[in-house]
């Protein structure tokens, strides 16, 4: 029986080879058992991506968890807080022994940090670690036969929990540097929240802006996020309408009247 082939991206489920064709064969080739070979490591590449998956997501939620109880609450007992700390540094090496495992069964050397660029970024700054959840939902959907969601749709439910995480990881991240900072205007966790709000949708009203070095380096990749998450939004929006309107032309009887008169 002929090893399952993967359709070529990592964590995609490997499809069955096409009728006709013998996939040993086909893998070999004229190089023979280097087609095996990594061939292999993409089912091994695989296998490894959906068991760690949901493990690494709890993980994440709970890396960010931790990360805000600590940054929230001022009166938490310095054990809990060391716990907390603890815990956050367990899900961190989580993150880099999957980097790291991934990066050894891949077998791709330094080409395998650019071709997986957002993974190294998460693992460097893992308050970015939730955004993954799309990844996540996006490997259950290729689970199924056929996705439950249209591809705007899924557009936009993607680019609104991301947006959404992405917010909130901003919004603790800059209230923890500027809230006991000399002329701080970002005082509190909700000026936090609006000011990460007001980024986002590229809004910027002012009233409120980060003045510490790591409050505006951070200001500056949401800056960033949010015009390409809007862009992606307003994209997708614009094209599902120009999509309705062909089809409602496409309908409409000939004529220009109903009932094709005229």
């Amino acid at each position: 029986m002929n090893p399952p082939r993967t359709s070529g991206r990592d964590g995609d489920p490997p499809d069955d080879y096409p009728d006709g064709a013998d996939g040993a064969d086909g893998a070999k080739g004229a190089d023979g058992a280097d087609g095996d070979q990594a061939e292999s490591r993409e089912d091994r590449m695989w296998r490894w991506r959906r068991r760690t998956e949901v493990p690494l997501f709890v993980a994440s939620t709970v890396f960010l968890g931790c990360y805000a109880v600590r940054i929230l609450d001022d009166d938490l007992p310095q054990g809990w807080r060391d716990a907390l700390l603890a815990v956050t540094y367990t899900a961190w090496a989580m993150f880099v022994a999957d980097f790291a495992v991934r990066w050894r069964i891949s077998g791709l050397g330094l080409s395998f940090v650019r071709r997986h660029l957002l993974d190294a970024i998460v693992v460097v700054l893992p308050l970015l670690r939730p955004l993954r959840i799309v990844e996540i939902y996006d490997s259950v959907q290729h689970r199924h036969e056929h996705a439950r969601l249209s591809l705007y749709a899924r557009v936009m439910s993607y680019a609104s929990m991301t947006a959404g995480l992405l917010g909130f990881a901003g919004a603790l991240t800059v209230y923890a540097a500027e809230r006991y900072a000399p002329g701080a205007t970002i005082k509190t966790f909700g000026d936090s929240v609006w000011w990460a709000c007001s980024t986002l949708t590229t809004v910027g009203y002012g009233d409120v802006t980060p003045v510490t070095p790591k409050g505006r380096t951070v200001a500056t990749f949401m800056m960033a996020g949010g015009l390409a998450l809007l862009g992606a939004v307003t994209g997708s929006f614009s094209s599902w309408l120009i999509q309705r309107f062909a089809l409602d032309q496409d309908r409409r009887p000939p004529g220009g009247f109903p009932g094709g008169l005229g």
